[in-house]
């Protein structure tokens, strides 16, 4: 179960290399976190990043799947700590006089910046500036900040629903932390594309000032899975520049229901088989209700981490823990997705490309895919 055969993400189908780095604003909890993926220069013999950044993610992994850190982040650790992804780490911005379209990219619950690599490298392959988040309201499996003095770091833990709580107090208000940090790394990256001076706390070989003038901040989407997507959904009411939001199998349960007619714009709901419920359902038409260019669409044999890296695990016991594994192929899934995804921001974002060969699977027609819901076909 050697570390290289243990995850096999996909280099990006699109016509650009992709380049990533990570950024870090600000030295308390209130600042930012993110992974930025990005259109890059070829080079030879490019760095790959680590998958798991940190080994302390796999502690935090333990402490989200509920198993015991004595035995799982070992194991962990040594099947996963040295996966890379396939591309160039602070490799050279590959500038764009018209400006890439952007993407802000929320988290699942007990995830973290890096475990959506694979969606993240495709839409960036596609021409997109991609900012993945680091969410640092205890919904990540763990994060951290670096107060100002030299060397230090505070880890931001992993949160369980208070004993006593209700879920859906503890979650609205974790959801609402998590639309304003999206909102937050939108105003951030308007500033470096308006040459404004960026410092990076991680001190990275790479120059936020590259980005100046080379992001169209007229044409940006949110994106999100799970937590995330109904994240992505709160950002379009927190922030008028966000056109759009996909939504990736959406857990919407935090939203409070004052805020379905706030709602201004369009949202692509691309659900997986086995997670949604008839009453997320029902949420989700009823935006579709108020806005005829919302979309529902649900891919067949996929389970809800089939939208995550851990679906491209090929460690039989790690897909198992994780529940990784649907019965349709990883790479198809993801080509589906992506697909819809970028004939969706084509459309809404009015972007001058050639997505829109991808626009029946917005209607859910295509292999593996169909409208709405398929709970005839689902175990709920």
């Amino acid at each position: 179960m050697g570390g290289a055969q243990s995850l096999a993400l996909p280099p990006g189908k699109g016509p650009h290399q992709v380049g990533c780095t990570d950024v870090m604003v600000g030295h308390t909890q209130q600042g930012l976190f993110f992974r930025l993926f990005y259109p890059c220069v070829p080079r030879a013999g490019a760095e790959q990043p680590l998958w798991i950044p940190r080994r302390e993610y796999f502690s935090g992994l333990a402490d989200v799947t509920q198993r015991g850190r004595r035995w799982f982040s070992p194991l962990a650790s040594l099947a996963l700590g040295s996966c890379r992804v396939p591309v160039s780490w602070n490799g050279p911005f590959k500038p764009c006089s018209r400006g890439y379209p952007l993407i802000i990219f929320s988290h699942g619950l007990g995830a973290f910046r890096t475990l959506y690599s694979s969606v993240c490298l495709e839409l960036a392959s596609w021409g997109f500036v991609v900012a993945s988040l680091e969410h640092r309201d205890h919904s990540a499996s763990t994060t951290y900040f670096c107060p100002a003095e030299p060397g230090r770091e505070e880890w931001i833990p992993f949160q369980q629903v208070p004993q006593g709580q209700k879920e859906f107090y503890f979650r609205k208000k974790q959801i609402h932390h998590r639309a304003e940090e999206c909102v937050r790394a939108l105003r951030l990256l308007q500033d470096v594309s308006r040459g404004e001076s960026v410092p990076n706390v991680l001190h990275q070989d790479f120059d936020l000032s590259v980005l100046k003038d080379s992001i169209d901040v007229t044409k940006v989407a949110a994106v999100g899975h799970s937590f995330g997507g109904v994240t992505a959904v709160l950002a379009l009411v927190k922030e008028p520049s966000f056109r759009c939001a996909v939504a990736l199998d959406a857990w919407m349960f935090p939203l409070e229901h004052a805020l379905y007619p706030e709602v201004p714009r369009p949202v692509l709901f691309i659900n997986t088989e086995k997670f949604q419920t008839p009453d997320s359902i029902a949420r989700m038409k009823r935006l579709s209700s108020r806005n005829s260019q919302t979309k529902i669409i649900t891919i067949l044999g996929t389970l809800h981490q089939s939208h995550t890296d851990l679906a491209f695990l090929t460690s039989k016991l790690l897909s198992l823990i994780f529940k990784a594994r649907g019965t349709l192929d990883p790479c198809k899934c993801l080509d589906i997705t992506s697909r819809a995804a970028l004939a969706f921001l084509q459309r809404h974002l009015d972007l001058e490309e050639d997505f829109s060969q991808w626009e029946k699977l917005l209607e859910g027609i295509g292999d593996s895919l169909v409208p709405g819901a398929p709970f005839s076909r689902s175990h709920l």
